[in-house]
């Protein structure tokens, strides 16, 4: 079984901090197998992660964080951006179009731009794979809803930190009965269900720190964007 973070944010998202090879070398020191780099709407970095995870022992995952109109869906294998703002069923088709898999992180957290606040139980159903354990959770009630929703319509199941600086990177990871030690391999027993999760919670105290790390970048990054 590999031990693979499959929701984790560079500096790239904009309320990420940490450079990439400080994320790598985190899943190394917690003794991952692979990691996904899965910035907001942004893919440079998870590619750049992709190209140096061999130096680490790690197996690469490319992916992205996707904001499709319904909420956040994560694409994992794919190598180019999504459009962000597609309709939940439009994102799912572009994701497999580039050959990717289609995961649907914290499902029932409104506050988090899950996507069960805008679409039904029967469109959720139709994602590969829902991420049933996110580390950043205050009661636990999201990831238990959607735990309980994948084993009622028998979806696989994933975990992942979450995390947005790299200290956190490992807080909850997907265990993987892959055929090989390989990208492709990871993402076809994730498809198939071959798959455990584990975790804990992130501090309060760190995941309050990330988010208000988070708005002050997009604060920060805004006034640019009205300056030019």
């Amino acid at each position: 079984m590999l031990s693979v973070e499959l929701h984790a944010h560079s500096s790239l998202s904009y309320d990420g901090r940490d450079s990439v090879d400080l994320m790598l070398e985190q899943a190394a020191a917690v003794g991952l197998d692979a990691l996904a780099v899965t910035d907001h709407d942004e893919i440079e970095a998870s590619l750049d992660a992709v190209e140096k995870a061999e130096e680490y022992g790690l197996v690469g995952i490319p992916g992205t964080e996707v904001s499709s109109a319904a909420g956040h869906v994560l694409a994992l294998g794919v190598r180019e951006r999504v459009p962000a703002g597609l309709s939940f069923g439009e994102t799912l088709d572009r994701i497999h179009e580039l050959g990717g898999v289609a995961i649907v992180p914290h499902p029932f957290q409104k506050s988090r731009s899950g996507v069960m606040a805008n679409i039904t139980e029967a469109e959720l159903a139709d994602a590969d794979a829902i991420e049933v354990y996110n580390s950043r959770l205050l009661t636990g009630r999201g990831n238990r809803k959607a735990k309980r929703f994948a084993e009622r319509r028998g979806l696989p199941q994933t975990a992942g930190s979450d995390a947005h600086i790299s200290e956190m990177v490992g807080q909850a990871v997907t265990r993987i009965g892959a055929d090989d030690r390989s990208a492709v391999a990871i993402l076809d027993a994730i498809v198939e269900g071959r798959t455990s999760v584990e975790g804990k919670r992130t501090p309060w105290h760190v995941s309050f720190r990330q988010a208000a790390g988070g708005a002050k970048r997009r604060v920060k990054n805004r006034l640019g964007e009205l300056l030019e």
